[in-house]
Order: C-alpha cells, then structure tokens, then sequence
C-alpha cells in the first residue's frame, strides 16, 4: 500500500518537472509518449509493490523458440 503512494508521489513529482516545457514547446506528440510511457512504468512499477507475479517477456520468446525447435526436430 504504502509502496503505491511513494510510487504516486513520485510520478506526480516527474510530471511537475517534466510537462510544463512540453507544453510550453507546444510537443504534442513528446508528451503523449512521455504520459504514456510514465503511465506503464508507474503501473509495473505499483505492480510489483504488491506483489503481483508479473510475467517476464523472455519467457514468452523461450516459448516461442522451443516450439520451433520441437517442430524443426521433429522433421
């Protein structure tokens, strides 16, 4: 719990720092990358605080690799 609020705290802090000269650069598309990259890094981020298994993306690509390799032996 207490996790998720440092985590709060701290995107609301890089959000002070980091919007204003976007908009005052008038970067519309920097700022929808940045909102949303904050955004899946917080959620990981508040994830991971409690304990939520999060699924490594190396497993999928090992997956994906043993079943070619299963197909291409098996041949």
């Amino acid at each position: 719990m207490w996790a998720s609020v440092g985590i709060m705290v701290i995107v609301i802090i890089i959000m002070i720092i980091e919007v204003p000269p976007l908009l005052k650069k008038r970067l519309k598309k920097e700022l929808w990358v940045f909102g949303i990259l904050l955004l899946l890094g917080a959620g990981l981020n508040i994830a991971e605080g409690l304990h939520i298994d999060i699924p490594n993306p190396l497993d999928g690509i090992a997956i994906i690799y043993r079943l070619i390799s299963y197909n291409i032996f098996g041949l």
